[in-house]
């Protein structure tokens, strides 16, 4: 749960909207193929999930730190696309998303290329 205070009182933003709203998000950006599972949640039943609608909170993490945001995201891209261009848009789209849609500011989006899918 993310708490933010203004002059009109308190609003609280729950960790999975958060994550939902990050995944949609991301899977939006051209040459996103999918979310991929993060190393803390690898275990015996993990896979990648390479429809971007199968579990988008599957490598998706969001922290709240001082007075904004850490999000790292873990995903699989398409074969032949510009990866860098992909990375940047995804960042751009996130931010504005996030800051857009909440009010709440980003400090930082990690973006980490776990695979290709062709």
């Amino acid at each position: 749960m993310v708490t933010l205070e203004n002059h009109l009182g308190t609003i609280r933003v729950s960790h999975s909207y958060l994550v939902d709203l990050v995944g949609r998000a991301v899977v939006s950006c051209f040459g996103v193929a999918g979310m991929a599972v993060t190393p803390t949640q690898k275990g015996p039943l993990a896979k990648l999930y390479h429809s971007k609608t199968d579990a988008l909170d599957r490598g998706i993490r969001v922290r709240s730190k001082d007075d904004g945001l850490l999000i790292d995201l873990h995903i699989i891209v398409l074969y032949g696309t510009n990866i860098s261009a992909i990375v940047k848009s995804i960042i751009n789209k996130v931010t504005y998303t996030v800051e857009d849609t909440t009010g709440i500011r980003v400090l930082r989006v990690n973006v980490y290329v776990d695979g290709l899918k062709q």
